[in-house]
């Protein structure tokens, strides 16, 4: 898993044409904004649960791994 830190307001691209912005950062809650294609599905995991009828694959985060940024 790659790990990334960001500011407010800041972004992450993703293949060119996907861009993550984060909104608001308010205690332990973020704010994503999400621009993509429109035949790209964006789901939270529990509505893509709901909707596929399965868990989705859960990615472990070791603490040894580091941020990149």
């Amino acid at each position: 898993m790659l790990v990334l830190s960001r500011k407010k307001n800041e972004s992450i691209i993703i293949n060119s044409d996907i861009v993550l912005t984060v909104i608001e950062i308010r205690g332990d809650k973020v704010r994503l904004g999400i621009v993509a294609p429109k035949d790209v599905p964006v789901h939270r995991e529990e509505v893509y649960e709901a909707i596929h009828g399965v868990k989705a694959q859960s990615v472990e985060v070791k603490a040894d791994d580091e941020p990149r940024t």
